[in-house]
């Protein structure tokens, strides 16, 4: 006979008093709030929304999920959100957020909440920095996603400096996995996102960073044809501490975006160099002199926890968007044509809306012998098609033009993807060679042969 019991109900007798952190249900006022995702193209309804307190919490809900076998996805910010925990158990990290640096040691004890603000605040006293992502995202969604940086042609990628991980297994067990524990699960956790577990806390590498040269440089975008391929021209002389990226992009429409800016298309360069501004300048110097002098120059010497926002602008809030992303061996000059074309000064881009070039390489194609799945490694470039929604009368058209534009240049990719950037899970089998999709499969049999975490880029067992 089915239990007529509804399921938050449910949720809360399993959890009972092994849970001490605040449990929401539909109807209670604060559910509307914790449910929601930062990324709005997945709006979730779970059976309860359960805010873990500490480690006992998420193993408590953990094993309420699975005797129930109920749904169950786990979400800091929920930038990577991909698919809804519809009638299931939502379990909230956000307010454990603590982090604790060993300089001498340079490594970070991180819990699953903390933001890349807080990471970086707490390294930045010390001369150190984590390979980060943007301020305002969950450090570590970003990390086990594979995590590319604007250090990380320097460094690596940030899924490479995961040293290690206590995270709660798919049987409830409570275990940490590092170099001398249960490897194979540290190499999974390394790109391989939330399938394995819930993570109660994780160490990961820092670097010696104090100060960086970067920010961003706008110019018209009438020389976006000649600027984007200047650009691929130019960005394999460069070294591994040069990490740029070069963008088609409308502004936003209004604040923060400066009144002159607003609402017109501009040819972006975004830049961040590890090392001093006058080797910085020397290096950018060939590429500048092409493209002539910058309606807005926001490059310069400045301390790392201010490169972020001098780069990317300050974080965007909560959003509905349409991305698509690829990976390249090379863009030759008609693939260059196709992005003008669709995003260029008489293009019907959307009004919020940037096709994005990035430079890989570096060290993230010399992995060490440990290295994770994330990546395809060999991939020198990255196109990223990204176009806010801003109601639904307008989703069919800014998915129309992301998908467009994307399908027009995949004849020139090379069939790969990054899970970060990643918003269609069906297509998460692209972010990974098959040679570690294969391991992960493996790996998924292992630790979670249930798919008990399956609220995610899912890599079945099967």
């Amino acid at each position: 006979m089915t239990d007529p019991q509804p399921v938050g109900e449910r949720v809360a007798r399993a959890l009972g008093d092994s849970f001490s952190g605040a449990l929401h249900l539909p109807g209670n006022e604060p559910y509307d709030t914790e449910r929601l995702a930062w990324m709005r193209v997945v709006e979730s309804r779970p059976a309860a929304v359960a805010v873990a307190s500490g480690a006992a919490d998420i193993q408590a809900a953990v094993r309420a999920a699975r005797d129930l076998d109920v749904p169950f996805a786990v979400q800091s910010t929920g930038h990577g959100a991909v698919r809804p925990s519809d009638g299931g158990l939502l379990l909230r990290t956000s307010s454990l957020n603590r982090v604790v640096v060993d300089p001498g040691a340079r490594t970070a004890l991180v819990e699953p909440g903390a933001l890349w603000s807080d990471v970086i605040a707490a390294a930045a006293p010390h001369g150190l920095a984590p390979l980060s992502g943007t301020s305002s995202v969950g450090a570590l969604g970003f990390t086990l996603g594979g995590g590319i940086g604007w250090l990380s042609r320097r460094y690596g990628l940030a899924a490479d400096s995961l040293l290690s991980a206590e995270i709660v297994g798919a049987d409830g067990t409570l275990r940490t996995a590092d170099a001398d524990s249960h490897r194979d699960l540290l190499w999974a956790l390394r790109g391989g996102s939330g399938n394995f577990g819930a993570v109660t806390r994780y160490t990961i590498r820092l670097y010696p960073v104090r100060t960086v040269y970067a920010g961003a440089a706008f110019f018209p975008v009438e020389r976006g044809g000649e600027g984007l391929a200047g650009y691929l021209e130019w960005a394999p002389t460069v070294p591994d501490e040069m990490s740029t990226a070069v963008l088609l992009m409308r502004m936003p429409p209004g604040p923060p975006i400066p009144e002159p800016m607003r609402g017109k298309q501009f040819l972006c360069l975004r830049v961040c160099f590890d090392g001093p501004a006058s080797e910085g300048e020397r290096l950018l110097k060939p590429l500048l002199d092409t493209w002539g002098t910058p309606l807005m120059n926001g490059i310069a010497e400045m301390p790392f926890a201010q490169s972020g926002t001098a780069i990317a602008g300050p974080p965007p809030p909560p959003m509905v968007a349409a991305q698509e992303i690829d990976l390249f061996h090379e863009l030759p000059r008609e693939a260059v044509d196709v992005m003008v074309a669709a995003a260029g000064a008489d293009s019907p881009a959307p009004p919020m809306s940037t096709v994005e070039i990035r430079h890989w390489g570096g060290a993230m194609a010399a992995p060490g012998p440990d290295a994770g799945p994330a990546a395809h490694r060999d991939a020198p470039y990255s196109v990223i098609t990204t176009a806010m929604i801003p109601g639904p009368q307008a989703a069919e058209g800014v998915t129309g033009w992301t998908k467009g534009l994307a399908s027009r240049l995949r004849p020139y990719a090379t069939g790969g993807t990054f899970l970060n950037f990643l918003i269609d899970p069906a297509r998460t089998r692209s972010a990974f060679t098959e040679a570690n999709w294969a391991r992960l499969t493996e790996a998924k049999r292992k630790w979670d042969p249930d798919n008990v975490f399956r609220i995610n880029h899912n890599i079945p067992p099967n």
